[in-house]
């Protein structure tokens, strides 16, 4: 699911993220090879607001300006996960069982290259996935990218 530079800053960063108490869900490096951005997706167990996000960004900054993973610029960014969570352990599926996932494939399973279902269980190294009235089961290994699909209920008054 990332590749081997987002998969180096990844691991540099999980020390500093226990000790602070921050989840790193993921990291993603996009736009142009000449200026690319990292964008760090964290969280907490009770969410993350403006001030986590605000002390996060300082180590964050820090731990990857010391490794210096690009020549020349790139921009740094801190962000919640959002509602479309990225899925990327099998502990996020673990944790996420009951809630709609999208999953694309690196090989198509049953003629299909993407899924969109309720993830019902995680059976060793196995997402069990119930889409279109059927249950699918998708090796880990076989999953390219996966995050939950957000739902936004509207109709509910506070």
């Amino acid at each position: 699911m990332l590749t081997g530079k987002e998969r180096s800053l990844l691991e540099a960063l999980e020390p500093s993220a226990a000790e602070n108490g921050v989840e790193i869900v993921t990291v993603s490096i996009i736009g142009s090879k000449k200026a690319p951005t990292v964008r760090v997706y964290i969280d907490t167990p009770g969410g993350v607001s403006f001030d986590e996000l605000t002390a996060a960004q300082a180590w964050i900054d820090e731990t990857i300006e010391a490794i210096d993973p690009f020549p020349g610029a790139y921009t740094i960014e801190v962000s919640s996960p959002g509602i479309d969570r990225p899925l990327r352990t099998l502990d996020h599926f673990k944790r996420f069982v009951g809630d709609t996932a999208k999953v694309k494939l690196v090989g198509p399973l049953d003629g299909r290259a993407a899924w969109t279902g309720v993830i019902e269980a995680v059976e060793g190294d196995v997402i069990v996935l119930r889409a279109d009235e059927a249950v699918v089961q998708i090796p880990f290994a076989n999953i390219k990218g996966a995050n939950l699909k957000g739902v936004v209920d509207f109709s509910k008054k506070d």
